[in-house]
């Protein structure tokens, strides 16, 4: 990818850690002017930072908060004026058991992964340039009905939906945008918001490796190529897509 961002200036949302940070790691080994990092743990976010070097912008910004998304917007204005590149990134998944779930998982859930996403590029539409690109971070969740999930499912099957449309209403303007649906990847979320133990983290892995054709579990940075890959120029002609990254467990029935 070297090169493949030469100053260029991108916003990735929830890129603390995980596939975010690897996202934006890439951007700047890429090239990139300047990536903007957002996410709600300043602590997080600046040693995300301090580990990129100066042309990472931290930004603490909740993606479901209009004001703080607003507010990210002008700073952008103020440092940069437009944008080549927005990858929204941010979410969480969080299990929920189908008949004993109380409405304010639901709102949680839905706010962050669905309105967040939705606002988040609502908001900061008018900076990106005409053809310019739009990454969505959806999850192979969205067509798998995995169990006990069913939130997190349909969350991102949204998010899938919001490629497909915008890139039929940005069609004016060149934007592309298409959605990034990983596979299983070895991220803090596993730890934060599924609240797995190392022994749980094992025993997931031990059964991706078993139902997965490449046979392991993915790590960030190869989700990250993926994701520059569809805002780079050599996907020019990519648009409304959904780019399943989980090393061929999709393509596999059973």
């Amino acid at each position: 990818m070297s090169g493949k961002f030469a100053n260029q200036v991108a916003v990735v949302t929830g890129a603390s850690t995980g596939i975010g940070f690897a996202i934006a790691k890439a951007l700047i080994a890429g090239g990139a002017k300047r990536v903007y990092l957002t996410g709600r743990s300043p602590a997080t976010l600046n040693a995300a930072v301090n580990a990129l070097g100066e042309k990472a912008v931290a930004v603490v910004s909740d993606v479901v908060n209009q004001s703080e998304l607003d507010a990210l917007k002008a700073l952008i204005e103020q440092q940069d004026s437009q944008l080549d590149a927005v990858f929204a990134n941010a979410g969480i998944c969080e299990k929920n058991q189908f008949g004993e779930t109380p409405e304010a998982a639901y709102f949680k859930l839905f706010d962050i992964n669905v309105k967040g996403v939705f606002f988040t590029v609502q908001t900061l539409l008018p900076l990106m340039k005409n053809g310019a690109s739009i990454v969505l971070t959806a999850s192979i969740c969205s067509s798998n009905g995995m169990e006990g999930l069913s939130l997190y499912n349909a969350s991102k099957a949204a998010v899938r939906s919001f490629a497909r449309t915008w890139a039929n209403e940005l069609k004016g303007r060149k934007i592309r945008v298409n959605a990034l649906s990983p596979g299983f990847t070895r991220t803090p979320l596993m730890d934060n918001s599924l609240r797995m133990n190392e022994s749980q983290i094992q025993e997931l892995r031990n059964h991706v490796e078993h139902i997965t054709p490449l046979g392991y579990m993915a790590e960030p940075e190869e989700i990250a190529t993926a994701a520059l890959f569809l805002a780079s120029n050599d996907a020019k002609y990519i648009n409304g897509v959904e780019l399943m990254v989980d090393g061929g467990l999709s393509q596999v029935a059973g």
